[in-house]
């Protein structure tokens, strides 16, 4: 299969690039890493008629924490550079742990955590794990930028707040509270395939050993990645004993919204989002008491 004909512009700054979604609108992609366009492209599922092709748009291409703490991440970062990277795996050990699960070294090589969070697969990692560690986005456009927290990000399969004109430039995660535990499960029917269940939890133990806080965030359980907010709720003040995580997830399975697939129909994806959110409290549990 081939692309339908497009122009292909190859901008070297953020604002060479903003000036050509600018003047194209609508018409206009960009591409950060293709991993998920260019096969759409090629099976004229998307017909862009220019690519703005960001690869040189070094600004972009980022990871580095903040005095206070906060990782902030380039739109063009790949996926394997936060992936292999030390300190990431030491102060955000989610990211790390749900990237290893992402496709393929050849897709994560390739892949850019800003084209992901873009494309707004509600099946993929990456956005389930945003809402979980409660990043902010920043998006630009000619005429400025804003901030808009993950939970405001997604709207709907493959959809974003992101205007015709904006670009996302930045990922902001902050960063764990001393006592935090986290955890990231999923179930796919093949390695490196979309997950038919996946789970993100962060926990909080304070002082006393019970729960300070806790945000349960799901993928391929609904429209958009799914924050399962009133299981999260029920946990705070109890001492995450296993029945209390058993309750948690009963909950979860209520609020979560399956569209199924051809691997698995709703009824199996609740039941896999029970069990996993079972298993990724239990997990994050410990390792906040660690």
């Amino acid at each position: 299969m081939k692309p339908a004909p497009f122009q292909w512009h190859a901008p070297e700054t953020i604002e060479e690039a903003l000036a050509l979604k600018a003047e194209h609108g609508d018409a206009a992609r960009f591409l950060a890493g293709g991993q998920s366009l260019v096969p759409a492209m090629n099976f004229r599922v998307a017909q862009p008629a220019v690519l703005v092709d960001l690869a040189r748009v070094l600004a972009l291409d980022h990871l580095e924490f903040s005095a206070d703490g906060t990782l902030a991440i380039g739109a063009m970062t790949r996926y394997r550079r936060i992936e292999r990277d030390a300190a990431v795996t030491r102060r955000q050990p989610l990211l790390a742990e749900a990237l290893a699960q992402v496709a393929h070294p050849q897709i994560r090589t390739r892949g850019t955590l800003g084209g992901n969070l873009a494309h707004a697969d509600p099946a993929s990692e990456m956005p389930a794990v945003m809402l979980a560690l409660q990043a902010s986005f920043v998006l630009r456009s000619r005429n400025g930028s804003r901030i808009v927290v993950a939970e405001d990000f997604f709207v709907g399969p493959l959809a974003t707040v992101l205007n015709e004109e904006e670009m996302l430039v930045e990922i902001q995660v902050p960063p764990l509270p001393p006592g935090s535990g986290t955890a990231f499960l999923e179930v796919a029917r093949r390695r490196g395939d979309y997950a038919m269940m996946g789970v993100a939890a962060v926990l909080r133990r304070g002082a006393d050993g019970r729960c300070a806080a806790a945000r349960i965030a799901l993928c391929s359980a609904g429209p958009t990645p799914m924050l399962a907010v009133r299981a999260a709720q029920g946990l705070v003040g109890t001492g995450l004993t296993v029945a209390d995580g058993a309750a948690a997830a009963e909950l979860a399975t209520r609020e979560i919204e399956p569209m199924g697939s051809v691997q698995a129909s709703p009824a199996y994806q609740r039941h896999l989002a029970g069990v996993l959110v079972r298993r990724a409290l239990a997990v994050a549990a410990e390792r906040a008491a660690a």
